[in-house]
C-alpha cells in the first residue's frame, strides 16, 4: 500500500477541531407534494468520521446530494467549508465522492479512468500512487468492463481519494469487497484521517459505523430520529439479560418479565450492577441460570427501534 499525498487543495493540514466542515441548518427538500427532508440541522466537524444512517427512504441520499452540491435545497442553509456547495469551483476540488456506482466507461482502462477523474478534481497526485493505495496496480491496464465487482468498488474509491481531499464522502464503500479488501480500504481511510481529512459515511454494515464513527446521525422519515456518539445512542435503550429458570426456583430478585415457559427477560440501564445481583442470588439459592445471555445494547438494536418509535 502506498501512502497518500499530504498536500491538500485547501492548504490545511491538522486534526479534529470544533470548526464545522459541513453546516446544515433547517434543510428542507420537497418533490412535488412529497417532503423528503424536514428541517434537518446538523454539523460535521473537521477531522471527524460522521456516519449518516437511516431506513430506506429516510432522506439520506437527498441530504447528501444537497451537501455535495448536486441538488438545490428547497429551503434552509447548507455550507461546506463555509461556502455554498453549489459553488463548484470553490468547493469541489476540496472534496472526494465515492458513489454507490460511478458508471465508468467500460472501454477505458483502470489507469485511464483514474487519470480522467483525477484531472477533473484539480488536485495534485499521481495515478501510480493512487493505484498502489487501493491495490489496483496489477489491474492498471485492465478495461473497466473486465473488472470484478469488488475491483470496481476499489476503482470508485481510488477516484474519491485522488489527491487526498479534505472531505471524503463514502457511500456504501465496502459493498462487494472481500474481508482483505475491506481492511485495506479502511487502512487508507485511517491514513487520510491521520492527515486531517473529514469523512462522511453511509453504510448498511452497522458494525462499521459502530466501530469507526465519531458521531452518527440516524434518520427516519426525513428527520433525525437520534444523533450522537455510539455510546450516547446505545444508552437510549436498555440492555437485556435473558435466562431460564426451573419451575422450582424462587422468584428472581429483579423485575423480570416471563417471555415463555421458563424463560425470563430483564431490561436494565445498569447491566453490570443487575447482572452481579442476579448471579449472587443464583449462587445463594443454588439455582442454575440456564441459557444465560447478557450484553450491552448495540447500534443495530437502536436502528431496529426506529420502526417502533
Amino acid at each position: 500500500m502506498v501512502p497518500l499525498p499530504v498536500e491538500r487543495a485547501g492548504g490545511w493540514n491538522g486534526h479534529m477541531s470544533s470548526t464545522p466542515v459541513i453546516d446544515v441548518e433547517r434543510l428542507n427538500l420537497t418533490y412535488g407534494d412529497f417532503h423528503a427532508v424536514r428541517d434537518l440541522t446538523f454539523q460535521v466537524r473537521r477531522g471527524e468520521l460522521y456516519a449518516l444512517l437511516g431506513t430506506n427512504g429516510a432522506g439520506k441520499t437527498s441530504t447528501l446530494e444537497t451537501v455535495e452540491g448536486h441538488r438545490a435545497a428547497t429551503s434552509g442553509t447548507v455550507r461546506v467549508f463555509g461556502q455554498s456547495p453549489r459553488d463548484r469551483r470553490a468547493v469541489r476540488p476540496r472534496m472526494g465522492i465515492m458513489l454507490q456506482e460511478s458508471g465508468f466507461s467500460p472501454d477505458l482502462t483502470v489507469r485511464e479512468s483514474i487519470r480522467l477523474i483525477g484531472s477533473l478534481t484539480r488536485r495534485r497526485d499521481t495515478v501510480e500512487r493512487v493505484l498502489g493505495a487501493v491495490g489496483l496496480t496489477r489491474k492498471a491496464g485492465t478495461k473497466v468492463a473486465q473488472l470484478s465487482g469488488g475491483e470496481k468498488r476499489r476503482l470508485d474509491f481510488a477516484t474519491a481519494v485522488y489527491g487526498a481531499p479534505e472531505l471524503v464522502f463514502l457511500d456504501e464503500p465496502t459493498t462487494g469487497l472481500d474481508i482483505q479488501s475491506r481492511d485495506d480500504l479502511w487502512d487508507t481511510v485511517d491514513r487520510l484521517r491521520e492527515d486531517g481529512a473529514t469523512i462522511v459515511l453511509t453504510t448498511h454494515y452497522l458494525e462499521e459505523a459502530q466501530q469507526r464513527a465519531d458521531r452518527i446521525g440516524l434518520m427516519h422519515k426525513g428527520a433525525f430520529h437520534k444523533e450522537g456518539t455510539v455510546f450516547e445512542l446505545t444508552q437510549t435503550l436498555p440492555a437485556e439479560i435473558r435466562f431460564s429458570l426451573p419451575d422450582t426456583a424462587p422468584p428472581p430478585p429483579l423485575d423480570a418479565a416471563r417471555e415463555s415457559g421458563e424463560t425470563f427477560l430483564i431490561e436494565t440501564f445498569g447491566l453490570q450492577r443487575d447482572l452481579h445481583l442476579l448471579l449472587g442470588w443464583a449462587h445463594e439459592h443454588a439455582v442454575e441460570l440456564r441459557e444465560l445471555q447478557a450484553g450491552p445494547t448495540r447500534l443495530d438494536d437502536v436502528f431496529r427501534s426506529i420502526g417502533t418509535a
